[in-house]
């Protein structure tokens, strides 16, 4: 496995300047986010794309995944990262998303990235229930595994606290409704934890269907807080065991976003941390 480090602790600095500091922490690849202020895919041009490449050849950075999640240009004022959401009662808004991603999967394929990450459907409306959702949700994401499947660009799923779906089983029952083998997992170790399904034990149980990992580490009190790897209660050196065991050979992404005052001493203490683990297994 390789480690990299999500751009979306680096809000108050430009893509160029993420890219630079990321490389020199040692990371090897960088998760890019397709969000303001770096890679807002409806209003990057083509000079702020080969920008990009050409900061990510200089500093011998990879893309491991462009994080389609967050969408804090819409600037919507429920929630900045979740909406607007999958399952949003009003089709327009939902559009909205639906597009976001399409450009998203585009743009990975510009930049040669192997996979973009969306939310796992948003939170349930009032008087939505969960089958309603579920079936308004595989509707609108079927375009984009179309999109994925003619680009070769994997499209993730990352079950998030509090969001439609929460837990591996219910991605699954996506995952077989939708049957491609370009819709995958991005399995954030943090929210299995936060969901009491133990990182250490479902790493094999979802390997088959996982592309990508964020890494971060939670409190014991299993509250949905992203900390630096070390800080929590995770058995970190057992989950990356796991990793290793299952001959994963892709990104393992350290998601900080919390960290915005000081990403680089956060992403430095999160690559010694993970290295030395690593170092002794």
């Amino acid at each position: 496995m390789q480690l990299a480090y999500s751009s979306n602790a680096y809000m108050r600095f430009s893509v160029e300047e993420t890219i630079a500091r990321i490389a020199a922490l040692g990371y090897a690849g960088l998760e890019l986010l397709a969000d303001v202020p770096h890679a807002w895919p409806a209003g990057l041009l083509p000079e702020r794309k080969d920008s990009i490449r050409r900061a990510l050849d200089e500093h011998g950075l990879k893309i491991a995944n462009i994080n389609a999640f967050m969408m804090n240009a819409v600037a919507d004022p429920r929630q900045p990262y979740w909406h607007p959401s999958w399952i949003e009662p009003c089709p327009h808004y939902r559009a909205i998303r639906r597009e976001h991603t399409l450009r998203a999967l585009e743009l990975a394929a510009e930049l040669g990235a192997p996979s973009i990450q969306t939310e796992p459907g948003g939170p349930l409306a009032e008087d939505q229930s969960y089958r309603q959702a579920m079936d308004l949700f595989y509707d609108e994401l079927m375009p984009c595994v179309a999109a994925a499947e003619r680009l070769e660009v994997s499209l993730l799923i990352e079950p998030e606290p509090g969001l439609l779906i929460e837990l591996f089983e219910q991605y699954l029952e996506l995952a077989e409704r939708v049957d491609s083998p370009w819709l995958g997992l991005n399995f954030d170790i943090g929210h299995a934890f936060c969901m009491e399904q133990e990182p250490a034990e479902w790493v094999p149980r979802m390997a088959g269907q996982t592309r990508h990992y964020h890494l971060e580490d939670i409190d014991a009190t299993r509250e949905h807080a992203h900390r630096i790897p070390g800080r929590g209660a995770i058995d970190l050196r057992r989950v990356l065991r796991e990793i290793e065991r299952s001959r994963y050979q892709g990104f393992v992404t350290v998601e900080l976003y919390p960290y915005l005052d000081d990403p680089n001493q956060a992403g430095r203490e999160a690559l010694d941390y993970v290295s030395r683990l690593l170092g002794s297994e």
